[in-house]
């Protein structure tokens, strides 16, 4: 694995990263636009709690995300002219066209999710991954009629061998590694890893029994300290299914308002933040041994 980072690299030895028009943050947003089939196949890990499946409840709580809960947070980041990078299961774009329809009319950067969230990358062999990546290439491109930018392996399963296909695959930018504050070349430099956040990710913390306000608190919290340091990405990664509930929409707003109010904030996608980063200085983007 340390060979696949490109050795140790603290970050207080580097030079300092200076985004675009002096912006102290690259603000990445990421929905993950997910679809988890009624009764999934048992692999490593089982997406849903109960047993026996089908698991209505849990099934059922996904699939609002897509019904409601996707229409509900379009409209705030609509609102806040938010430049979206999905997190996107194709299966999403091949079962739902009209949020298809929404996401292609608005111009979103995707990363493939996979094509479903229960599919797990560390089940797969070399040779059956590589074939998943490249069915996920065509299946978008049939369905979106273009070409995803980045990948992000489904529920979080990736490995050091995925990075490398995604890269073997043309790929810009990887999410699977979550190692650093900053983008970071991987895989003998041919892809960028850009910094998806765990921690203030709204799928995994609200399974922690932490609701909305203590998220908007967590978040603003991680901001003002990425702000002051300078040079570093935040992901805010979103949940329809989960902030898209009518009692947590507004403090999604609120969140926003106050993010993006912020003077030096560069909203963008994870494609502008991965090719911004690549034309550096090579000093600026060297990994240090």
């Amino acid at each position: 694995m340390n060979r696949l980072l490109g050795g140790y690299s603290p970050i207080v030895n580097r030079p300092p990263l200076r985004w675009p028009n002096g912006a102290r943050l690259a603000l990445w947003i990421v929905p993950n636009i997910e679809h988890y089939p009624f009764a999934p196949l048992h692999g490593a890990m089982n997406p849903y709690p109960r047993m026996p499946h089908p698991d209505v409840y849990a099934y059922g709580l996904r699939d609002y995300g897509n019904r409601v809960g996707f229409w509900r947070m379009l409209e705030v980041l609509d609102r806040h002219q938010v430049k979206g990078t999905l997190s996107l299961n194709i299966a999403c774009y091949e079962n739902y066209p009209e949020v298809r329809a929404a996401c292609e009319a608005r111009g979103y950067d995707v990363m493939s999710h996979g094509i479903f969230n229960t599919d797990h990358m560390f089940d797969m062999s070399s040779t059956q991954q590589r074939d998943y990546i490249a069915d996920c290439q065509a299946r978008f491109r049939a369905a979106a009629g273009r070409d995803f930018t980045g990948w992000f392996s489904p529920a979080n399963t990736g490995t050091p061998e995925t990075v490398r296909l995604a890269a073997d695959a043309g790929l810009s930018y990887t999410s699977d590694l979550f190692h650093d504050d900053q983008p970071t070349l991987v895989a003998d430099g041919r892809i960028v890893s850009l910094p998806y956040s765990m921690d203030l990710n709204d799928g995994w913390n609200f399974r922690s029994s932490m609701e909305a306000a203590d998220f908007v608190r967590a978040t603003l919290d991680q901001f003002e300290c990425l702000y002051a340091e300078g040079g570093r990405v935040m992901c805010l990664p979103l949940h329809p299914y989960v902030l898209g509930q009518p009692h947590r929409i507004a403090h999604l707003d609120r969140l926003l308002e106050q993010i993006l109010a912020r003077e030096g904030v560069w909203q963008a996608t994870g494609a502008e933040i991965a090719d911004w980063f690549r034309r550096q200085p090579a000093a600026a983007v060297e990994v240090h041994p």
